[in-house]
């Protein structure tokens, strides 16, 4: 049986990279979403946070994972809050 992760939008980035969180799950985890447009569809990857254990990467770099890497880092004491908040009090990119 598939999760389906209700995201929520954190972040876009300088170059078009958008950035989304899930609601934080029973386990104290919770899903990253990354995507940025390119001309045949989309650079893609997800990341499970606090474990920052990457996968389904398609597009993005090494370094750029690395860079988005210590971005979540120095912005997970906001994300886990924000993933905690009730819908209705969460701020939207």
């Amino acid at each position: 049986m598939e999760v389906v992760f209700m995201m929520w939008s954190y972040a876009i980035l300088p170059d078009g990279t958008h950035i989304a969180y899930s609601d934080l799950q029973g386990d104290g985890t919770l899903r990253i979403a990354v995507e940025r447009s390119r001309d045949w569809g989309f650079d893609s990857a997800c990341c499970t946070m606090p474990a920052y254990r990457w996968s389904d990467i398609d597009g993005f770099t090494d370094t750029e994972i690395a860079e988005l890497d210590g971005f979540l880092r120095n912005n997970a004491p906001l994300i886990f809050e924000l993933a905690e908040a009730p819908a209705d009090e969460r701020l939207t990119a």
